[in-house]
């Protein structure tokens, strides 16, 4: 069977703007199989963005957690699919879709994690009963793919078996996050931005756990010139406002929203663009399972600071000059920044490691996954521990 022979199912929890959400569309513009999609609920921005890549996507109309009847209609669907593999995508996506698709007779089951930590799964504090219930699944299917070795690693220790765990990292469009300067003058006029000010970016959802509310009180410590992008939407957003205006900077914090990595012809700058007018990503998140944003904004030549990121620590230092880990809260950010501002503009070119995070790269190695799925083997990856250019 070729690769464009395949036909693929992508089961996933929900398609609202969030970053596993936005891994699978830009996976299924470059995975070289026929592939459909169905969200068990809210299908949001990136379900319009899948229909005009040309994808096929189907709301299964999940209620909620315990809505047992969606089952049969999942299954049902992935019977009349004629599907060779099921692919699924976050928690409750991994519970059902595993189980679903073993009972249409589909025997070649992957699940990706995205966003297990050490303490929380995808923004959700892990309990026995949440463990309990993905180990049961767990078992049900042929791989489960993990975006990083730390993620790897937590799997293992859950009691996930080593050969049934791959190590497939997020991907990204380089070419499209590569640094612009019209467009960075462009973008930071549409936002108002004055002449000659210094951009800290955050990007990610808005939700307590990201910590966002530290660079906003980093802020505060810097001098006026300095201001706070903050690009992704969530709950915390008002509790963010609230303290930006009790810190006195909500002039100079600015919220975009949620924003899409390919242009889907909402109002308002894509996330490359808000990448390329920024002058530094800040990342204070103490948890993180990859941390895409980061390598985003690495492939846009941008200085980084980070409290937790798995895509960057599985990289050599030597390659990774232009990223720094920060230990502590606002005090330890102020500072930090201050020092990059100090040290002054570098060149905005994506060191060459950036390469291991190619898109391309992480669909070959997917496609090794679902061929060893679909007959039974072990896929032959190239070793994780690689060389990396500098």
């Amino acid at each position: 069977m070729g690769a464009s022979d395949l036909r693929v199912l992508h089961v996933i929890t929900g398609l609202g703007v969030g970053g596993a959400e936005q891994q699978l569309r830009l996976l299924l513009r470059h995975l070289p199989a026929d592939c459909d999609v169905v969200t068990l609920t809210n299908p949001g921005a990136v379900a319009d963005g899948l229909t005009a890549d040309g994808v096929r996507v189907v709301h299964l109309g999940m209620g909620g957690n315990r809505d047992l009847a969606a089952l049969p209609r999942l299954v049902r669907l992935i019977r009349a699919g004629g599907y060779d593999l099921v692919h699924t995508h976050l928690y409750r996506a991994c519970v059902y879709g595993r189980l679903a698709a073993r009972v249409a007779g589909v025997r070649a089951v992957v699940a990706t994690e995205h966003s297990l930590g050490d303490s929380q799964m995808e923004g959700r504090r892990l309990t026995a009963g949440v463990r309990a219930l993905y180990l049961a699944s767990e078992r049900l299917g042929s791989a489960t793919v993990a975006v990083s070795e730390a993620v790897a690693e937590r799997l293992k220790r859950w009691g996930v078996p080593a050969p049934r765990i791959e190590v497939v990292p997020n991907g990204i469009d380089l070419e499209r996050f590569r640094f612009d300067p019209e467009r960075r003058e462009l973008t930071r006029r549409r936002l108002g931005l004055p002449e000659g000010a210094f951009v800290v970016g955050g990007v990610g959802r808005l939700v307590r756990g990201k910590r966002f509310d530290v660079l906003v009180h980093a802020l505060a410590r810097l001098p006026e010139d300095h201001w706070l992008l903050l690009v992704g939407g969530g709950p915390e957003e008002h509790v963010l406002r609230r303290t930006a205006h009790e810190a006195g900077v909500s002039g100079r914090v600015l919220f975009t929203g949620e924003r899409p990595c390919v242009p889907d012809g909402s109002p308002g700058p894509d996330l490359p663009s808000l990448t390329s007018a920024m002058d530094l990503l800040a990342s204070p998140s103490a948890e993180e399972a990859f941390g895409l944003a980061a390598v985003e904004a690495l492939a846009s030549g941008l200085p980084v600071l980070y409290a937790s990121c798995p895509a960057i620590e599985d990289l050599p230092a030597a390659a990774t000059v232009g990223a720094r880990r920060v230990h502590g809260g606002p005090e330890a950010y102020a500072r930090a920044i201050a020092e990059v501002r100090a040290v002054g503009p570098g060149p905005r070119t994506a060191p060459g490691v950036a390469h291991h995070y190619s898109i391309t790269r992480s669909t070959a190695r997917l496609m090794d996954v679902y061929a060893a799925a679909v007959s039974g083997t072990s896929p032959s990856l190239a070793p994780r521990q690689e060389a990396h250019p500098s």
